[in-house]
């Protein structure tokens, strides 16, 4: 691939696109980071050619066809909508925008532009949940009565963990839902080919204050452990450390979902389990290379991932022989590479594989929704 990346976000994130970009054949030549510090010390780490003091230093490079957003979630709106007017390709991070008249406008503003718009829910990349989808697209599980699962992590189990997220004003008002419930939803969606049209949740904020840090700290750093109690502040937390939420798809199916963030053990857990008419699947994020087939009238069955075993278009995105194991950094490249694709045969002009702006909105409205389920305690349509 002859395209040229740049990056947008230095955090914990951002290093996984830039090494992610690089195995899926995508030069990355520069990167903006929040300050001109942080963007010269990530180029620097990372052996990247430019480190921009801005935005519209980025964009104005002409040799810079995408832009990746690894931002915090309060920056996607503004960045991407100067990315797409500057005719730059997006992969945006999730949520899409902080709220769904702000996603409403990109997704008008992708279609105007006429460049690939698509949000990193990365998860639907690993090669077994593709192959969950295939098999339901080929009508091995028959018709779906429910689907249910969760996504449990402890990163914020203590009441001195902290991170940006926690802030409503940083990262919206729907926390863990948004930010790792989303992913979720995406693929749950994606695999069974369903559309939420109801909701009704419930959320649980743990620690109604947090002991911030006098000073930043990254995602998933742990670098509070060694902090003082003077080096910290009592804040008040104003988004959800957990949640459940009841789903009604179209169609009549049924679905549950419980995240966490503050499950002790539960590094980052995402668990799914679909209930067909035919069979069930079932998959855990933890151990990615073992799909579970569930029958009713013969023994269940484990499929390793191995793309000499796996339907054709799921084999695809899977590039070692069995026992060869991939897990999360795979799931961007693979990601990316289908991105790319798409571009340089401007399939992503019709109906792409990756997660679009589109969709990206989708997941927007159900937080709006989960939130005013939440508040009035009572099942709310989505638009």
């Amino acid at each position: 691939m002859s395209t040229n990346a740049a990056v947008i976000g230095t955090g914990f994130i951002g290093p996984v696109h830039v090494e992610a970009l690089r195995r899926a054949g995508v030069n990355v030549i520069g990167i903006l980071g929040s300050s001109t510090g942080k963007s010269v010390a990530a180029a620097e780490r990372m052996q990247i050619g430019r480190a921009y003091q801005s935005l519209s230093e980025l964009l104005n490079d002409a040799e810079v066809d995408s832009v990746h957003i690894t931002s915090p979630n309060k920056y996607h709106f503004e960045q991407a909508s100067a990315c797409l007017r500057s005719g730059k390709h997006v992969m945006c991070e999730k949520p899409l925008a902080m709220n769904s008249e702000e996603s409403t406008q990109l997704v008008a503003l992708a279609e105007r532009s006429g460049v690939a718009a698509g949000v990193n829910y990365n998860i639907r990349y690993y090669p077994l949940c593709l192959e969950a989808t295939e098999r339901r697209r080929q009508g091995e599980l028959g018709d779906i009565f429910h689907v249910v699962g969760s996504y449990s992590q402890d990163w914020l189990f203590h009441r001195h963990d902290f991170n940006w997220r926690v802030n409503a004003a940083d990262g919206g008002p729907l926390r863990a839902l948004a930010d790792i419930g989303t992913h979720w939803m995406d693929l749950v969606q994606a695999i069974s080919g369903l559309e939420v049209e109801a909701v009704f949740a419930d959320l649980q904020t743990v620690y109604k204050h947090r002991d911030c840090p006098v000073g930043s700290i990254e995602t998933f750093s742990g670098k509070m452990e060694a902090r003082q109690p003077d080096d910290t502040y009592a804040f008040p937390v104003d988004t959800e450390d957990a949640g459940s939420v009841l789903l009604r798809f179209r169609g009549g199916s049924r679905g549950q979902l419980h995240v966490s963030q503050v499950s002790a053990g539960r590094k980052n857990c995402l668990r799914f389990e679909v209930a067909g008419s035919k069979q069930a699947l079932s998959w855990n994020s933890e151990n990615p290379n073992e799909l579970w087939i569930g029958h009713r009238n013969r023994s269940n069955e484990i499929l390793t991932r191995d793309p000499a075993l796996m339907k054709s278009r799921a084999s695809q995105f899977a590039h070692y022989p069995g026992g060869h194991n991939e897990g999360f950094a795979d799931t961007f490249k693979q990601l990316f590479i289908d991105f790319y694709q798409s571009i340089a045969d401007e399939s992503y002009r019709s109906k792409p594989l990756f997660p679009t702006f589109s969709e990206g909105h989708r997941e927007v409205q159900l937080c709006e929704a989960i939130l005013l389920s939440a508040k009035h305690q009572k099942w709310i349509s989505l638009p």
